[in-house]
């Protein structure tokens, strides 16, 4: 129920944020991906988004699937740190009212979410307004590509362009139609500037980051021929690529032109298109605080034979830890008999954890 909530909220944010609060108390959920009943709510939104919504249903669901997919690698990506991308409402609402780390690691990796999905969907079939495509390039991209060690070389060093590649650009193109949406371009507030930036900078982790696949052809297994294509990198590649960025985010302010974005503090990192930026820094995240979407760290499991994140110094934010002793049942000395069912037995299993004070 609260992975459908935290969808819900990440629909409206795609939309327009300014109603997220209010369209949360609709009656309906669109998270039962009914394209039609999350259009009729659209309309309170605005004119841009309703169209976008009746003129592309099936996208929207496709966009929904990849807010999904974000917040879950979000879930994974920052389950050591004091603020673990909680499915609380609450709290995500009140991170994505702020400029922080927190808030641009979550617009990046929802943009980015919703390239792989629709993109995704493209490869699969499921979208009548793209499919597969073969990648063409110049002679010296292909070579460029095998010193990279891209393509796998065959007997003859012959490869050719085929097979199902991923349509890339038409996903980021959607992503910058939805995403993007709610942040008008042209306008020159630093929230906005911001904003737009994480959303690009998540879009780029998947288009910079394709790979190659190949299939040999040939008699015999020969592989004399190979064909070759594009695939989207794993998201879990994505969200490692934004964790890293999220670590080395770089704090801005506006420039006095209102139009672009200047580094600051001492250790200034020159900024490009795949930096994670903020304005405002983070709260330590330790204690339950309502105003800054902080749900404290207390009641949470940690490692107390380690240290960094995760550990319980560093999760419990000097309170001190508890360690207790659970109890669950689980499956134990299964069994396979042919054909073809595992039988398995119920064990009760004991699991020594530690929860922060």
């Amino acid at each position: 129920m609260l992975l459908r909530q935290i969808h819900l909220i990440l629909v409206f944010i795609l939309l327009d944020p300014v109603n997220i609060f209010r369209l949360w108390w609709l009656k309906g959920n669109p998270l039962l991906m009914d394209p039609n009943s999350i259009c009729r709510k659209t309309r309170r939104l605005g004119l841009r988004q309703a169209e976008l919504c009746q003129s592309q249903p099936e996208i929207v669901h496709e966009v929904a699937k990849g807010a999904r997919l974000a917040i879950r690698e979000c879930q994974h990506q920052l389950r050591l740190h004091h603020w673990n991308c909680t499915s609380q409402r609450k709290s995500l609402g009140k991170i994505l009212q702020q400029d922080i780390r927190e808030t641009a690691f979550v617009n990046a990796i929802t943009a980015a979410g919703v390239v792989h999905a629709v993109t995704q969907a493209c490869s699969q079939g499921e979208l009548l307004q793209c499919g597969c495509v073969t990648a063409h390039g110049s002679p010296a991209d292909a070579l460029a590509l095998e010193r990279h060690g891209q393509v796998p070389k065959t007997q003859d060093g012959r490869w050719e362009w085929g097979g199902c590649g991923d349509d890339v650009d038409f996903g980021y193109e959607k992503s910058r139609q939805f995403v993007d949406s709610r942040r008008r371009r042209g306008k020159s507030d630093i929230r906005t500037l911001i904003d737009l930036h994480n959303n690009e900078a998540g879009r780029l982790v998947v288009k910079n980051n394709m790979r190659m696949e190949c299939k040999c052809h040939g008699l015999s297994g020969s592989c004399s021929l190979r064909s070759c294509w594009r695939k989207m990198p794993l998201f879990r590649e994505v969200g490692n690529h934004l964790m890293q960025s999220f670590r080395t985010a770089v704090r801005v302010m506006g420039g006095n032109d209102g139009k672009s974005l200047i580094p600051v503090g001492d250790d200034i990192t020159p900024l490009d298109a795949s930096s994670l930026i903020y304005s405002a820094e983070s709260p330590d995240f330790c204690l339950a605080n309502r105003r800054a979407g902080s749900d404290g760290t207390r009641g949470r499991l940690c490692s107390s034979s380690e240290t960094g994140p995760g550990s319980c110094q560093s999760l419990c934010c000097g309170r001190g830890h508890a360690d207790q002793t659970l109890e669950y049942e689980d499956n134990c000395t299964c069994q396979f008999h042919w054909c073809c069912v595992v039988q398995c037995q119920r064990c009760t299993v004991k699991k020594n954890v530690s929860i922060c004070l």
